[in-house]
């Protein structure tokens, strides 16, 4: 089972989510990484004698058994970076997850907005949330969030409740319920739309796991609407991850009395775009066409292409902009050959395109 060794490597401590690719770039599989000499492993950059000793020791095993057994009870499945459905917009981030827990369908040509705000949103916080969220819907647009309390579950509901797509990331494991009075949208969303995790089953709603997970919402998203948010909100650490990814920021205004509006008149001040109707989000995205009242404004692009490790290193970096070949080949563990190689099956893949004087950038 493939997944075995996927889990295994990234169950060796150390082993965060760049040195994984990085392997994966050398080596080619986990599995043949997890087996390689430590000559080998000693040559690729980032690893120590420590992780070395871990991967010998062999405590990954016993891990990857267990996880393996609880996948295969859960319902979910294991995305890999280089499976077609894995969302490519997320080599975007600095630290793309090398695989993600997923139950529903992944539609990697969605158009997506992240909806996010506070957990003690008030009713007019969760009346907009679900206004606006239907509405993206009713559009084609993906509305992504995070399942919890007050705004993001108003967002997935409104969003379901227009017959649109919704994405949940999860801050713990995706056999994990919560809040647990989320059961039911946990299901609807299983079947209708799509839950996430970067997290081992089992893994608990842990405060720390909830930042960490924001940058996937941020991620996965062309932009991040804030609803009702107070001056310390987790939802203010997705609109810093949406500026650091290059997204767009959008905010609603609120009653200055509130203090779940200071976050959002604040975003304002500093440049967020403000937002009183669904078309100031419409007019700010990519890909837009303007089609007849009764049609979606936004149709899928399928984006939808298996890719190999040292394929995935390159598509990484040119995501994130175009490049000479040259700086391809510094930036990555690969040889002059291999790059000219890999990019050459990149285009056909219809992945990326050539530009004048070699360089290189991802398709459309």
């Amino acid at each position: 089972m493939e997944e075995f060794y996927w889990i295994g490597l990234k169950a060796v401590p150390g082993i965060g989510n760049v040195l994984f690719r990085r392997l994966l770039e050398r080596f080619e599989t986990p599995e043949a990484a997890l087996s390689a000499s430590r000559p080998s492993l000693s040559g690729v950059r980032g690893i120590t004698a420590s992780i070395i000793d871990e991967i010998s020791a062999g405590a990954w095993r016993r891990f990857a058994e267990e996880e393996c057994r609880r996948l295969e009870n859960s319902g979910a499945r294991l995305v890999r970076f280089t499976s077609d459905d894995y969302p490519k917009v997320l080599f975007q981030i600095p630290d793309p997850p090398p695989f993600i827990y997923v139950k529903g369908s992944l539609f990697p040509g969605d158009v997506s907005i992240a909806v996010v705000g506070s957990r003690r949103a008030t009713s007019y916080g969760i009346m907009t949330t679900g206004k606006l969220s239907g509405e993206l819907a009713s559009h084609g647009v993906c509305v992504v969030s995070g399942l919890a309390r007050g705004v993001d579950t108003a967002a997935h509901k409104g969003a379901l409740q227009a017959g649109g797509r919704t994405i949940g990331v999860l801050g713990c494991g995706i056999d994990k319920i919560y809040p647990p009075e989320n059961r039911s949208l946990f299901e609807e969303m299983a079947q209708k739309g799509c839950l996430i995790s970067e997290y081992p089953l089992g893994t608990m709603p842990l405060a720390e796991n909830f930042p960490r997970r924001n940058r996937i919402i941020s991620g996965l998203s062309c932009g991040v609407l804030v609803i009702e948010a107070a001056e310390n909100s987790g939802s203010l650490i997705t609109a810093q991850y949406a500026l650091e990814h290059g997204r767009d920021v959008f905010a609603v205004p609120g009653n200055i009395s509130f203090a779940t509006s200071r976050g959002c008149n604040r975003l304002i001040k500093q440049g967020a775009k403000l937002v009183d109707c669904v078309e100031d989000i419409l007019e700010e995205l990519p890909g837009r066409e303007r089609l007849t009242s009764d049609a979606p404004l936004f149709q899928s692009t399928p984006r939808s292409f298996a890719l190999l490790p040292k394929e995935a290193a390159i598509y990484e970096l040119l995501i994130r902009s175009p490049l000479h070949i040259d700086d391809i080949i510094s930036q990555t563990e690969l040889t002059a050959g291999e790059v000219s190689s890999m990019l050459l099956h990149l285009e056909l893949k219809g992945a990326v395109v050539p530009l004048p004087g070699t360089h290189y950038a991802v398709a459309g």
